[in-house]
């Protein structure tokens, strides 16, 4: 019987991790791409990453919330918009039941007593800063998904951060009076006279909540990873995410309804803890998409391990290979290759790749070229890269640990003959040699 299950698990991965679809069948095409990619968040959920980065935001997310309203608020109130925004805000707590209008409450009586007006430059300062860290987080949450290089530069933070806080509400809040004044201009309450419009706009308007929710979730997928991000993609994320919202909302009311035992077992915790498991389910669908997101633009990255750590042996290999594809394409003066190109290696983890990639340019032995830097070239002729060039940039100790090892002279003298002896049996062949 264990044998027969472990059969049938290799087959299922086989048929899972299949460099090209297993069929012509474009239903067969479509469920094999949707298969891979709940395999590829199962994986991720039971390796924890995800999860621990939800729990951490919520964590942020309670420090920061009444300072982000308060910040929120106050500006909307210089444009008389805040009595239109607390309806939103009352969305948001309305699966939690009576626990989340009392809730709701609650935050606005914190936000009515922050005055930010009379908090001080000091006070101002540390408001921000509050608020801008809530937004780093859920930064490089999404960088951490997205395999992104490093955050976005200081400035960029800065006038990036600034934009999400003071836009994104006056933003919010004019879509809904936008749309609201709209519905109740006398032209569309004529054209809403004549059916079967009438029962077509009704149908919209309670389609919107959900439309709102879905473009939303597209804004963060889309902007807030430092990559470049296929609006398509970001866009397969946020309906699939804006839908599991929708379902969680139910399903998380529904359960509210049922747990009066709450009350009895946690007495005045019971509000607190029921937030936070709320917060916890928001971050992780919020995060659940963006995988999506991510796995639909990038498949390459759907294997069996997500790790990133690589033998020495597979890493020179990895090297080798890059720079062979990127050569060959520029001697024999065809396209240069695209870095998404170079990537996709069957059964290796694309990480992996990217992490070799990154040595070589890092190294000058390759050069990003384009208008996004998406095509790869060599940084000189092919035949002036040395091979030894191209072992000793992955070999290197870029960040001089070797010196920290306290090795005595022996062992020294061991690792000093190893570098010595790749320089020596490879100081006379070219990259081109291999071309």
């Amino acid at each position: 019987m264990l044998t027969q299950v472990k059969t049938f698990q290799k087959q299922a991965e086989d048929w899972l991790l299949s460099p090209e679809a297993p069929s012509e069948n474009m239903f067969h095409i479509f469920f094999w791409r949707i298969a891979r990619i709940a395999y590829a968040l199962v994986r991720d959920i039971i390796e924890g990453s995800l999860t621990l980065r939800a729990m951490s935001l919520v964590y942020t997310t309670i420090l920061s919330i009444v300072p982000l309203l308060a910040l929120s608020f106050s500006l909307l109130k210089v444009f008389n918009f805040h009595d239109r925004f607390a309806p939103m805000l009352y969305q948001f707590f309305e699966p939690m039941g009576q626990k989340g209008l009392e809730i709701y409450h609650n935050v606005l009586q914190f936000v009515e007593n922050m005055k930010v007006g009379v908090l001080g430059v000091l006070g101002l300062v540390m408001l921000l800063y509050t608020v801008m860290s809530l937004i780093q987080k859920v930064e490089e949450a999404f960088n951490s998904i997205w395999h992104a290089p490093g955050s976005r530069s200081l400035v960029r933070r800065f006038s990036n951060y600034l934009s999400a806080v003071f836009l994104g509400p006056i933003l919010a809040v004019l879509a809904m009076s936008l749309t609201a004044s709209t519905l109740s201009s006398s032209l569309v309450q004529e054209v809403m006279a004549i059916e079967p419009f009438g029962a077509l706009f009704v149908s919209l308007q309670r389609f919107a909540p959900f439309a709102v929710i879905i473009f939303g979730f597209f804004l963060f997928y889309l902007f807030m990873p430092n990559a470049k991000v296929s609006p398509k993609s970001a866009f397969v994320g946020a309906l699939v995410g804006g839908a599991t919202w929708q379902l969680m909302s139910l399903a998380f009311g529904h359960f509210i309804v049922g747990s009066a035992r709450y009350d009895a077992v946690y007495s005045g915790f019971a509000v607190g803890i029921l937030l936070l498991i709320w917060l916890y389910i928001n971050w992780l669908v919020l995060l659940l998409g963006s995988s999506i997101a991510f796995y639909h633009q990038h498949d390459n990255y759907i294997t069996k391990y997500r790790g990133d750590e690589a033998s020495p042996l597979l890493q020179d290999g990895l090297a080798i290979k890059i720079m062979q594809q990127v050569g060959r394409a520029y001697d024999q003066k065809e396209a240069p290759v695209l870095s998404a190109d170079v990537e996709r290696m069957h059964g290796v983890p694309g990480v992996m790749v990217r992490k070799v990639l990154h040595v070589l340019i890092e190294n000058q032995l390759l050069v990003p070229a384009g208008d996004k830097s998406e095509y790869l070239v060599p940084a000189r002729s092919t035949d002036r890269i040395l091979l030894s060039e191209i072992l000793s940039a992955i070999h290197q100790d870029r960040h001089d640990l070797m010196s920290h090892l306290g090795l005595d002279s022996k062992a020294q003298a061991l690792v000093s003959d190893l570098d010595t002896m790749i320089s020596a049996n490879f100081e006379d062949k070219k990259l081109r040699d291999l071309l």
